[in-house]
């Protein structure tokens, strides 16, 4: 099970982190990624970190956002500062796995994110 928090309204450069809790999983052997859907539009994945700690981003959020993870605690966050507009949306927190050729995926239910100008 996947719980996200965090999320709220904020206005234009400001920051917010969100929080996932993980339960049920042996996290240290998931990727955890945020993904997101705005108003209107597909999920679109943000930001990933893999079970070394290996980290993407999408374009978009490069240099603001950062993707971080306690497997002691079995937490995923997101660090999102000089928040835009655009990116309003509501935010999901995905943990995956492939053992021995099978896909192992589970999903939050999500946290919005509103950045007003």
């Amino acid at each position: 099970q996947l719980v996200e928090s965090g999320g709220g309204s904020v206005q234009s450069g400001g920051s917010l982190r969100l929080s996932c809790e993980v339960s049920g999983l042996s996290l240290r052997h998931y990727a955890i990624a945020w993904y997101r859907q705005g108003p209107g539009k597909g999920r679109e994945g943000v930001s990933c970190i893999d079970g070394s700690s290996r980290t993407t981003h999408v374009d978009s959020v490069k240099g603001r956002f950062a993707i971080s993870r306690d497997n002691s605690k079995a937490m995923g966050y997101l660090q999102m500062n000089d928040l835009k507009p655009e990116d309003t949306a509501v935010y999901y927190c995905n943990a995956a796995n492939s053992v021995r050729g099978t896909w192992y995926e589970y999903w939050g239910q999500g946290t919005l994110v509103t950045v007003s100008s």
